[in-house]
C-alpha cells in the first residue's frame, strides 16, 4: 500500500519471478498481487470457431491506472502478463498486457471504442532484456525526481502539490502528476525540472480522489480505501445521499481521507432509495385528530415505522406503522379525525401451551438448583422391634387395619378355595425358642379377619399346632 508498485501493478512482472516490484512481500498487498487493475479473463478457456482469426486488439496497463488499446500487427501470440513495447507520442513506451482476445472486444464496447478507429496505436515487438533494463532503471528514477521535483515547486513558491512521477520506457519523457486548488503558472517549473533531468516534461493535474488512490491509505472502516483497492472510476457522491440513508450531516464523519464525501455513500443508496417508496410522504404534513394535532419526528427505515408526536406533548414520540399513518392521512382527506392516532387493541386472552410430555425430573426448572432439601421426618416410620413378625398381605398375612376399615362386599358371591392353602412365599416364623425347620405351618383359610386395634398386632391363631420343644432342640455338641 502506497509504494510505487501497488499502485502501479508493473511491477509485478518485471522483476523477480518471486518479488513484486512495489512492495517486495511475495505479491500480498491485499489488492491481488499488487495490482488493482487485474482482470478475470473468463473467456480464455473458450475456443474460437473454426476458420476464425483471434481478435488482434490487446489491452495494455501502464502506471498510475492508466490503460490504453493497442493494434497487434507483429502477428505474434500475446497473452496476458506479457511485457511489450508500443507506440507512443515520441520514442516507444513499455506496458504490460491486462486482456487478450474476444474480451477486449467486449471492453472496447463499455468503453465506446471503435476497432476501425486510426486512432489506435501499435505494438512494436515483446519487449527484450534490454528494454526491460532500461525501464527498471527509470522505475527507480521516480521517486527521487519527485522529491527534487516538490523542493523545487517550494522554492517557486507555487500553491501545488505533486504527487507522482512516471518515467516512459525509453527515459525520453517524465510526466508529473499534481493537484492544485487553483490554476497554477508552472512555466518556469517545466524549464528548471527539465534542464536538472534532461528530459521532455509534462505536466497533468489530477483531484484528490485520484491522489488517495495512488497514495492510499487505511480508512474509517479499518480498511484500505477502496480507491486504492479495486475502485477506479470515481462517481459524484451528494450530500442529499446521505439524507435519504438519515446519517447525520457532520462533514468530519462523511469526508473520507482525500477531503471529499465517501464513496462508500453511494453503495446501499439504491436500497435505500426503494425501501423509501412505500414511505407516504409527511414533511410538511399534520395529522388531526380529536385528540390533537400531531408531527412527523423521524422515521426507521428498518423496522417500517414512523414516529409522531402531538403539538402539546412534543417529547412523547408515539410509534406508528405506514400503513395507520396512510390510514389516518386518508380519513383526514375526507374531513375525518379519528380519536386518538394509535389504535386500541383488545386483550386477547393467552392460552398456556401445554407440553406433550412429563417434566419429571425437573430438568426445565431454571429453580430447581434453590430448593432446599426437605428433612426426612422419621418419628413416624420409627421400626418396631417385632416388626419382623408383622404379616404382611402380600406374604398371606392379615391386612393392615388403618388402610381397610372393614371387610369389603363380595357382590359376585363366594370366592371359590382353589388353591388350598396359601404358600408363604417368606419362609417359616422366627421363634424365640429357637429356629426349627417345623415351627411354621399353612396357614388355613378362615374367611376375612377383623381389625384388630390392639397396637395394630394381629389376633394369636389358636388353632396353630404347638411346636415340640423336645424335638426342635438343636443338638448338642459334646465338650
Amino acid at each position: 500500500m502506497g509504494c510505487s508498485g501497488c499502485s502501479t501493478g508493473r511491477g509485478c512482472s518485471t522483476a523477480s519471478p518471486a518479488l513484486p516490484g512495489g512492495c517486495k512481500n511475495n505479491g500480498s498487498c491485499g489488492v491481488g498481487g499488487c495490482n488493482k487493475l487485474n482482470v478475470f479473463d473468463w473467456l480464455a478457456n473458450m475456443e474460437l470457431p473454426g476458420g476464425q482469426a483471434p481478435f488482434d486488439i490487446v489491452e495494455v496497463r501502464f502506471k498510475n491506472s492508466r490503460k490504453e488499446f493497442f493494434r497487434n500487427t507483429i502477428g505474434v501470440q500475446l497473452n496476458v502478463g506479457d511485457v511489450v513495447a508500443v507506440e507512443a507520442m515520441s520514442g516507444h513506451d513499455i506496458g504490460v498486457i491486462s486482456i487478450s482476445g474476444e474480451l477486449v472486444r467486449l471492453q472496447m464496447q463499455k468503453k465506446n471504442v471503435k476497432s476501425d478507429s486510426q486512432e489506435i496505436k501499435k505494438i512494436y515487438r515483446k519487449a527484450k532484456p534490454v528494454d526491460i533494463e532500461k525501464w527498471q532503471e527509470a522505475q527507480g528514477l521516480e521517486q527521487p525526481t519527485m522529491y527534487s521535483a516538490r523542493t523545487f515547486a517550494v522554492k517557486l513558491k507555487l500553491q501545488m502539490k505533486i504527487s507522482d512521477v512516471e518515467y516512459q520506457g525509453d527515459r525520453t519523457k517524465a510526466i508529473f502528476y499534481y493537484t492544485a486548488d487553483d490554476r497554477v503558472d508552472f512555466r518556469e517549473l517545466i524549464k528548471v525540472l527539465g534542464a536538472e533531468f534532461k528530459v521532455r516534461i509534462e505536466m497533468k493535474q489530477i483531484g484528490s480522489r485520484q491522489e488517495a488512490g495512488r497514495l492510499g491509505a487505511i480508512g474509517s472502516c479499518g480498511r484500505e480505501l477502496c480507491c486504492a483497492t479495486w475502485l477506479t472510476d470515481f462517481r459524484a457522491v451528494s450530500t442529499s445521499a446521505a439524507r435519504y440513508q438519515q446519517l447525520s450531516l457532520n462533514p468530519l464523519k462523511l469526508a473520507g481521507q482525500c477531503g471529499k464525501l465517501k464513496c462508500c455513500l453511494n453503495y446501499e443508496l439504491d436500497s435505500y432509495l426503494d425501501a423509501l417508496r412505500d414511505f407516504p410522504e409527511v414533511s410538511n404534513v399534520k395529522l388531526e385528530t380529536e385528540k390533537g394535532r400531531a408531527f412527523h419526528q423521524k422515521t426507521d427505515i428498518f423496522r417500517r415505522t414512523m414516529f409522531f408526536s402531538y403539538t402539546s406533548e412534543p417529547d412523547n414520540f408515539i410509534a406508528l406503522s405506514i400503513e395507520r399513518v396512510k390510514e389516518v392521512m386518508a380519513m383526514n382527506a375526507t374531513g375525518e379525525k379519528p380519536a386518538d392516532l394509535t389504535i386500541k387493541v383488545i386483550p386477547t386472552k393467552i392460552v398456556e401451551k401445554k407440553h406433550d410430555y412429563e417434566n419429571v425430573v425437573g430438568q426445565d426448572s431454571l429453580t430447581r438448583f434453590d430448593k432446599s432439601k426437605k428433612k426426612k421426618n422419621n418419628k413416624n416410620k420409627r421400626r418396631n422391634p417385632n416388626s419382623a413378625n408383622k404379616p404382611n398381605a402380600a406374604a398371606g398375612g392379615a391386612p393392615n387395619p388403618n388402610a381397610v376399615a372393614g371387610p369389603k362386599p363380595n357382590t359376585g358371591g363366594p370366592k371359590p378355595n382353589t388353591g388350598g392353602p396359601k404358600p408363604n412365599n417368606r419362609g417359616p416364623r422366627p421363634n424365640s425358642n429357637g429356629p426349627g425347620p417345623n415351627n411354621a405351618s399353612p396357614k388355613q383359610n378362615q374367611g376375612t379377619p377383623k381389625p384388630n386395634n390392639n397396637n395394630n398386632r394381629p389376633r394369636p391363631n389358636n388353632n396353630r399346632p404347638k411346636p415340640n420343644n423336645s424335638n426342635n432342640k438343636p443338638p448338642q455338641e459334646n465338650a
